[in-house]
């Protein structure tokens, strides 16, 4: 990474960091699979995920369920843009959005390197469910004993 100190036509602001051009394919799955999770962190952007697995929608109309400005929705929308989970058409002031799943599945497939550990715990369940004793059948007609009435 470098810093850029001026700033100038072809230079970044003071504090921007600028990319490096030869970066690791690897750390750049990593960072992408950070974004993915941190946009999938909040109920808000969960729910607007839902809301455009549905169908596209204008950002308009992603916000009326929520108790929040247009402009909050509208930066939840650009953490999941930055996340790749969304696209966004402009034309003029008006945004549609549409959900691009493509990264759910790089999660998932890190996701599913640790499906071992809880399917061990489902096997492990179901050893002790099976060395459990069993139930002794209830005897059908039997009824039940409650409290007498006194006449």
């Amino acid at each position: 990474e470098v810093v850029a100190l001026e700033r100038g036509p072809d230079r970044l602001r003071v504090g921007e960091v600028e990319p490096c051009r030869s970066r690791d394919p690897a750390i750049e799955q990593e960072e992408a699979l950070d974004r993915v999770f941190f946009a999938l962190s909040d109920p808000v952007r969960r729910q607007i995920l839902r809301r455009l697995d549905e169908s596209p929608a204008l950002v308009s109309e992603l916000a009326e369920p929520f108790a929040m400005s247009l402009q909050a929705v509208s930066r939840h929308i650009q953490v999941l843009v930055r996340a790749g989970l969304v696209a966004q058409e402009r034309t003029g002031r008006i945004a549609r959005c549409n959900l691009d799943a493509a990264p759910l599945y790089d999660a998932a497939v890190w996701l599913n390197r640790y499906t071992k550990y809880w399917q061990q715990s489902f096997d492990d369940l179901t050893a002790i469910v099976k060395a459990l004793p069993p139930a002794a059948p209830k005897r059908a007609g039997a009824k039940k004993q409650g409290k007498k009435r006194k006449s």
